[in-house]
């Protein structure tokens, strides 16, 4: 039997093919250490690396060791209290391999702590999510190109002369040129050792006039150059676009007076996960930011997060801008269109029902996924309740209720869980 052994190393001398076996081994305990990790941490520092702790009893693997059984002799250095002979009596708890922190009683044991990379740690994150119904729409060139070989050119810098290419036409050129006079000086030479085989003297004009040729043959043939400008072959290179996916992520919230600054921290760090599962999927992503009370507005981040207004919420509006700016600016088919909608759900009764309607006709036939999280500890507002009939409707319409920010995981992964086929 043959076996194959890979030792290629990563970064630092660390074998990839051993940390890969290590991660499959432990995923169960690297996962709950990254559940660990996540509540201890901002979600806008979700995207970097993480160092985890696994308890070593989890990654500790039995072995057989030998028991100080029978008699047997020890030396102590600096024994002033024994002498030979000495019975000694055995320690309690059978000599454990744990040790004791300080001056306490309670055993202690270290934690294996490892560093995970950034793309394990964002597999780990994300692991089991998916968007549902993604359509990568159209692969667009916008600002990106890659460099590009296409054949060759006659002219260029000489950084990009193909120096075999080159060779192979001088040597092509040195064949052509030099065929005929290559032929004639071969006839010449054969018609000159005839001759003088035959005896004829080198002084007769036939012999005399072939050595001439046969002179004047190997001339032209050394004037033919080795290369010529004419050979010179120079790589071509061309920039074409580069394929990329782009998609346009919509944050809708209330802003109203019943949006109080915890609230609207909440629906901050939803949007921020959301932002960074879409950029595992796609290139280009475009945030749009709208904000309502009585009226809607396309606002900046500053503003969408910190602005706080007073008065009643008419949600129908910020639907209605929306819409307008799908239309205006992300229509066609050309954008992969994300919406995702915090309220605290409360909103005008007769206004719930234009917004249902909204979401059923016009809205959903144009966007991939559209997710409405409402914000309460209380009991489902009527937004909520209009909301509920569009799941009839459309199967990429999603909803959930958060109430801590502790929610804000389990709800995420509760919306773009896998789908069963």
């Amino acid at each position: 039997m043959t076996y194959l052994i890979d030792r290629r190393l990563q970064s630092k001398n660390k074998s990839a093919v051993n940390r890969d076996r290590f991660l499959r081994r432990y995923k169960g305990q690297i996962k709950d250490a990254v559940g660990r990790a996540i509540k201890g941490r901002s979600i806008t520092d979700v995207e970097n690396g993480e160092k985890v702790s696994i308890p070593v009893k989890d990654v500790g693997e039995p072995s057989f060791g030998h028991a100080h059984g029978g008699v047997w002799e020890v030396v102590n250095p600096g024994n002033k209290e024994y002498l030979k002979g000495d019975q000694i009596a055995r320690p309690k708890g059978g000599g454990g391999g744990r040790g004791k922190a300080g001056n306490s009683d309670e055993t202690t044991e270290d934690d294996f702590i490892f560093e995970l990379s950034r793309e394990e740690f964002m597999n780990y994150f994300f692991e089991d999510l998916e968007l549902p119904h993604m359509v990568k729409t159209q692969l667009t060139a916008t600002t990106e190109f890659k460099n590009q070989r296409a054949g060759y050119n006659m002219s260029g810098t000489p950084s990009n002369i193909h120096v075999l290419r080159s060779l192979r036409g001088a040597l092509g050129r040195r064949i052509a040129v030099g065929g005929g006079a290559r032929k004639q000086l071969a006839r010449a030479e054969e018609d000159l050792a005839t001759l003088l085989h035959e005896g004829v003297p080198d002084s007769d004009p036939l012999v005399v006039e072939l050595r001439r040729l046969i002179h004047h043959l190997h001339t032209r043939l050394l004037a033919i150059p080795f290369i010529d400008p004419f050979d010179l072959r120079y790589s071509n290179r061309i920039k074409v676009p580069k394929p990329m996916t782009q998609a346009v992520m919509f944050c809708i919230m209330d802003v109203s007076g019943s949006m109080d600054e915890s609230r609207k921290d909440t629906a901050k760090r939803f949007f921020i996960l959301l932002y960074l599962f879409l950029k595992r999927a796609y290139d280009k992503i475009e945030v749009v930011f709208i904000r309502h009370h009585t009226a809607a507005a396309e606002v900046n981040e500053h503003e969408f997060f910190n602005s706080r207004e007073s008065g009643g919420t008419v949600v129908s509006s910020a639907l209605h801008l929306l819409n307008t700016i799908i239309d205006e600016r992300y229509g066609a088919g050309q954008w992969n269109s994300y919406v995702a909608q915090a309220s605290d759900g409360d909103n005008w009764d007769n206004d719930s029902v234009l917004c249902r309607q909204l979401l059923i006709n016009t809205i959903l036939p144009k966007v991939q996924y559209y997710t409405y999280v409402e914000i309460t500890d209380g009991p489902q507002q009527n937004l909520w309740e209009q909301y509920a009939g569009v799941l009839d409707h459309h199967a990429h319409f999603a909803m959930q209720k958060i109430v801590t920010p502790a929610d804000i995981y389990p709800v995420f992964r509760e919306l773009f869980k896998k789908q069963v086929k």
